[in-house]
């Protein structure tokens, strides 16, 4: 048997996993990234964005060469 939870318009107004916004600052610190980049990405999104942009640009650079 199939069950179906109620849906509410609350939850249709959340944003999914990947939509959520997030401080690009935050961000940077979380994922430790240098500082260019996280100017990098205040330039191109501005101060927030969202967490599957952010994942999807971000340039981390390796410290062993």
């Amino acid at each position: 048997m199939v069950r179906f939870q109620d849906v509410s318009a609350d939850d249709a107004e959340k944003p999914e996993a990947g939509e959520q916004m997030w401080s690009v600052f935050e961000f940077a610190r979380r994922y430790r990234l240098a500082k260019r980049e996280e100017n990098r990405l205040l330039m191109l999104y501005g101060p927030t964005a969202s967490l599957r942009d952010l994942l999807a640009n971000a340039r981390r650079h390796s410290l062993i060469s």
